[in-house]
C-alpha cells in the first residue's frame, strides 16, 4: 500500500476507535466468546463453501494488492513508445533484451511472443486469453470475500441469539445475565465490523486493482500490435495516450532528444566502447 494511502487509513482507524473510546467503558467492547463465535462460525461457513486452494488463492490476491506497487498507465505508454523507437531503429530481434528486464509479467510475454514471430492474429488471441481469464481469477476471488461479507453478519446475529438464549436461562440469576449480555451484543458488532470494514473494503480493492490490471493489459496488448506492424512511433504514442486521462497526456514521448539520451550509448559486441545510433536512423524511427 503506498504510503500516503496508509497513513490516511491509520489516521481513519484511529477516529473510528475514538469513538469508541468516548463512550467511557472500553472493555465493555472486548468479548472472547462472541470474537470466536464470529471468527469460527464465519471461517467454518467460508471452508464449507469455497476450497481450501480457492481460500488460499483469495489470501494471495489480497496480499498482492496490497503490497505490490501499482504501474501508472502513462509509465506503460513511455516503456512501448521506447520499445517501438528501439525495434525500428535496431529491428524486433533486440527487443529479446528489454523481455528480461521489464518487471511487467504481461508485458514481458507480450514481447516474448514477438521475438518468437508469432503471427498478429496469434499474438492477439493469446493476450485476449490471458486477460479473460486473468479477469476470471479476480472476480472469483472478488466473490468469495463477498460472500463471507454476506456470512458475518449472520453469524453475528446468530451469537446473538446464543447470548439471548443464556440470558434467559438464567433470567432469575442477575451474575448470568450480566455474563452473556456482552455475548449478545459484541457478536453482531463483531460480525458487521469484519464484514464491512475489512472483507467488503478487500473486496473493492481486488476490484479496483483488476480493473488498473486489466487496463495495463489492454494498453500493452495494443502497443505490441502496433511495434509488430512497424507503427510510426509519434502515431503510436498519440493512439496509446488516448487510454490516459487528458491530464495525463502533456508533453511528447518522441522527440529527438530523448531518442539521443535513451538510445546514444549502445555496448559493442567486443565490449570496448559505446557507439550511438545515427542521424539516419534516429530520422527513420521518428
Amino acid at each position: 500500500m503506498e504510503r500516503k494511502a496508509f497513513f490516511g487509513l491509520l489516521l481513519c482507524i484511529l477516529v473510528f476507535a475514538a469513538g469508541f473510546v468516548s463512550s467511557g467503558n472500553v472493555a465493555a467492547y472486548f468479548n472472547v466468546a462472541g470474537a470466536l463465535v464470529v471468527l469460527g462460525g464465519g471461517m467454518g461457513a467460508a471452508i464449507a463453501s469455497f476450497r481450501m486452494e480457492r481460500i488460499g488463492h483469495v489470501c494471495r490476491v489480497v496480499r498482492t494488492v496490497y503490497r505490490a506497487k501499482v504501474k501508472d498507465p502513462a509509465e506503460i505508454v513511455e516503456v512501448l513508445v521506447d520499445l517501438s523507437v528501439k525495434s525500428r531503429i535496431r529491428g524486433l530481434h533486440t527487443l529479446a533484451e528489454d523481455e528480461k528486464e521489464t518487471s511487467i509479467m504481461f508485458l514481458r510475454r507480450a514481447l516474448g511472443l514477438v521475438v518468437d514471430n508469432y503471427s498478429r492474429a496469434q499474438i492477439e488471441d493469446i493476450l485476449h486469453t490471458e486477460m479473460f481469464f486473468f479477469k476470471q481469477r479476480r472476480d472469483e476471488s472478488e466473490r468469495v470475500l463477498r460472500v463471507m461479507a454476506e456470512i458475518c453478519p449472520a453469524i453475528g446475529l446468530a451469537g446473538s441469539v446464543v447470548g439471548l438464549i443464556g440470558m434467559l436461562s438464567g433470567v432469575d440469576d442477575t451474575a448470568v445475565v450480566l455474563a452473556t449480555i456482552p455475548i449478545a451484543l459484541t457478536s453482531t458488532l463483531y460480525g458487521v465490523l469484519i464484514a464491512n470494514f475489512i472483507l467488503l473494503p478487500m473486496s473493492a480493492r481486488v476490484r479496483e486493482n483488476t480493473d488498473h490490471e486489466l487496463l495495463l493489459q489492454r494498453i500493452i496488448t495494443e502497443g505490441i500490435k502496433a511495434i509488430q506492424g512497424e507503427f510510426n512511433p509519434r502515431v503510436l504514442e498519440v493512439k496509446l495516450k488516448s487510454f490516459l486521462t487528458p491530464s495525463a497526456r502533456e508533453g511528447q514521448l518522441v522527440s529527438l532528444s530523448r531518442i539521443k539520451e535513451r538510445f546514444r550509448l549502445v555496448e559493442r559486441e567486443e565490449g570496448l566502447e559505446p557507439v550511438m545510433a545515427s542521424p539516419e536512423e534516429l530520422g527513420a524511427a521518428l
